[in-house]
């Protein structure tokens, strides 16, 4: 049985960033501020996530979602995932030097986004063998598997520090089988795997929260023929 706290490990690395400094309140000059290659699986999963990461590290969103199999629902889904960045690096937009009044919400840096490639045929490919399997059991697990493949591949070609995704933030999702492929994906190509289980201290809750104030497209299924199925 997996014990492993996930959230209590990324608080241990976000403290290790703070003691040597690495935050919003020194200078550019004097730091280095990780850069954080983030796979997205859609905008509101990514919305607390992003609100929480954004201070401690440089992130990139990548969204490669390649299980949506309908491009209707593709196009749907990364319109607002681009929305919601578009959003969010407004706000720091709102700053006001030295204003002691701003949340801690506008403290952050900026955030990209990089659309991965839609080719909902990998999916099919890896899901091959497996159309009956239960919905969160080892179809998903390859799914997983070749999303944070793809991340990782891309994290170590643009030389960022670190790589995860948020698909941990879903109560459906297998956060210790999450953590397992990404570590064995940073020992494969020598990017660290940022650990998580972005669910914890209510951060699923929190993503409902931030997809109300946004009005984002919330979906009811993880996006592939067998989970709209099931």
């Amino acid at each position: 049985m997996n014990n492993r706290n996930y959230q209590r490990e990324l608080d241990k690395i976000i403290d290790n960033l703070c003691a040597r400094q690495v935050n919003v309140q020194d200078s550019p000059a004097t730091k280095h501020v990780p850069r954080l290659f983030l796979h997205s699986c859609c905008a509101p999963c990514s919305s607390y996530v992003l609100e929480y990461l954004r201070k401690y590290f440089r992130i990139t969103v990548f969204y490669y979602n390649p299980n949506i199999t309908e491009a209707e629902e593709y196009r749907k889904r990364v319109a607002e995932q681009k929305r919601l960045i578009e959003a969010y690096n407004e706000k720091i937009g709102e700053e006001i030097p030295g204003n002691r009044e701003r949340t801690d919400w506008h403290r952050g840096y900026p955030i990209g986004v990089i659309e991965g490639d839609y080719e909902p045929e990998r999916f099919y490919e890896v899901a091959r063998g497996m159309e009956q399997c239960p919905e969160g059991g080892e179809r998903c697990f390859a799914c997983y598997a070749l999303r944070l493949k793809e991340t990782v591949r891309r994290a170590k070609a643009g030389e960022y520090d670190y790589f995860t995704t948020t698909l941990s933030i879903s109560p459906l999702k297998n956060a210790a089988k999450l953590n397992e492929i990404g570590e064995r994906l940073a020992t494969e190509y020598g990017v660290a795997w940022l650990v998580s289980d972005f669910k914890k201290r209510d951060g699923y809750k929190r993503s409902i929260e931030l997809s109300g104030e946004y009005g984002l497209y919330r979906q009811d299924y993880c996006g592939c023929v067998y989970s709209r199925r099931d």
